[in-house]
């Protein structure tokens, strides 16, 4: 959809009153254009624009105010995120129908504290929410666009939300009634016009089924609340809707956006979550950050050789995350095989417990970061994301505070691992082993998982089994490849 500004780009329909074309046909022409995308596009795929809900679902900045977006992005007709790699979203609503503003600024202040994705308000809250915090923030449209631009032209503000939405006030939510032909609607009108990027509408009847599946059409976002999830279920929404654009589903707790996450194995997109139990809004955020989480199947490797490598440039890794005795990060010389290494959680009567670091080894080894995705330790620095796994193979994201790199001496672990551990090698000898490498420090505070328990590398001897992640395949910049690729 593409964007229209007033204040640059042409009347869209100039000359309205003489123009040969009538609205009917423009509506007709758009469902024929529509149709034709439908059939040489059944998979949803772009052209690869990006919408303002991929963007901010990839830690994107989604578009600030003055950046001259008003509704919808550049982005073709809305596509939910490929499924493996999309962020479910979280969308506490706070416009005026939840109550007054101190009402409204509580739960909203509530939900950025949880670390919700978007906040939903009208449009004359939007710059109250961005004084309270960083946030996306949607906001139903409630009247003439040109209006608001004039009063913000007079007041020196910018009302402009990251995404706009329409539906409140009119055919979405049942105020104004839905036309008997779809094409005469006012809503899918401006969304086809590319005024807003979303689409609010409230379950009302089986014909608002109908109306949400037709918004999907040219809609980022399609907001759906159920009056009665009896009569739509929401497995309908997700199986009509849901290939179509981001789907996020209307809850008032978090029993039932975790419902509404697994609905059909696929779940929907996000939910939008009217409440203002703090509680209940943290919870769904833990919701949302546990349905995105990555869960590996460690296996067991036995160690081949511990041997001294002399000394090397050692990383220690300082999240700004307390991490638990069973926790670390997954490391190694080799990305096929990475070592799983404890956080600094034990005592020692060297030095005191540090939660937040882990002892990785050396700076050309890698370690797993979200996303599937490896990165060497050297080029690790603030800021940045890491996995944090526990020896059950469930894993959370870590933000970097900091790397430390000091010349340590170092230990050269060899471990020897079955090569169809993971099914790979089925049809080949079963008792081959693949051998993996990594150098850690030599250092009574590192770690490893043994199926002795935690055990200092120090103690290390050959014929020990620890825990590590195989994944039997060739990387290219830190991505897994179908390729032969040799690591020795």
């Amino acid at each position: 959809m593409s964007e229209l500004n007033p204040d640059t780009d042409p009347d869209p329909d100039p000359g309205s009153g003489t123009d040969t074309h009538s609205e009917n046909e423009d509506e007709d022409e758009h469902e024929r254009e529509r149709e034709n995308e439908s059939d040489g596009n059944a998979d949803g795929d772009t052209d690869g624009r990006r919408s303002p809900v991929d963007e901010a679902a990839d830690g994107e900045t989604a578009p600030a105010a003055g950046d001259g977006v008003t509704g919808a992005s550049d982005a073709d007709a809305g596509v939910s995120p490929v499924e493996g790699d999309r962020e479910r979203t979280v969308w506490p609503r706070a416009d005026d129908a939840v109550g007054d503003w101190e009402r409204r600024k509580r739960r909203i202040t509530a939900s950025l504290e949880a670390g919700v994705n978007w906040v939903l308000v009208d449009r004359r809250d939007v710059e109250r929410v961005r004084e309270l915090g960083a946030v996306n923030v949607a906001a139903f449209d409630g009247g003439d666009v040109h209006v608001m631009e004039a009063e913000a032209e007079a007041t020196g503000t910018d009302p402009d939300p990251d995404l706009s939405v329409a539906g409140k006030g009119s055919e979405g939510d049942g105020t104004v009634d839905l036309p008997p032909e779809l094409a005469g609607s006012a809503d899918l009108a401006a969304l086809r016009r590319g005024e807003v990027g979303g689409a609010y509408v409230r379950m009302l009847g089986e014909e608002y089924q109908t109306f949400a599946r037709e918004a999907a059409h040219d809609a980022d976002v399609a907001l759906v609340v159920g009056e009665d999830w009896t009569v739509i279920p929401t497995e309908n929404l997700v199986a009509d809707v849901g290939d179509r654009t981001n789907l996020v589903a209307g809850v008032t707790s978090a029993e039932e956006a975790e419902t509404a996450f697994e609905t059909l194995e696929r779940g929907v997109d996000g939910v939008l979550l009217d409440t203002d139990d703090p509680d209940e809004i943290r919870r769904t955020v833990e919701l949302r950050e546990a349905a995105a989480r990555e869960t590996f199947e460690l296996a067991w490797g036995e160690v081949a050789a511990v041997e001294e490598a002399g000394s090397a440039d050692r990383v220690c890794v300082d999240t700004g995350t307390l991490m638990g005795d069973d926790e670390g990060m997954l490391v190694g010389s080799m990305s096929r095989g990475l070592l799983f290494v404890h956080a600094e959680t034990a005592d020692s009567p060297y030095v005191d417990p540090r939660p937040f670091r882990v002892n990785a080894g050396a700076v050309h080894a890698y370690v797993r970061t979200p996303g599937g995705e490896t990165r060497y330790l050297a080029e690790l620095e603030s800021g940045d994301e890491v996995l944090v796994a526990d020896i059950d193979g469930e894993t959370r994201t870590a933000v970097v505070g900091r790397v430390k790199i000091e010349r340590r001496p170092m230990f050269r672990v060899a471990v020897a691992v079955n090569a169809a551990v993971d099914g790979e090698g089925e049809g080949e000898d079963e008792n081959e082993d693949d051998r993996v490498e990594t150098l850690v420090q030599n250092a009574e505070t590192v770690k490893v998982a043994t199926d002795e328990g935690r055990t200092a590398v120090t103690d290390l001897e050959s014929g020990d089994r620890v825990r590590l992640l195989y994944e039997p395949t060739g990387r290219h910049f830190g991505t897994a490849v179908e390729e032969r690729v040799v690591e020795k």
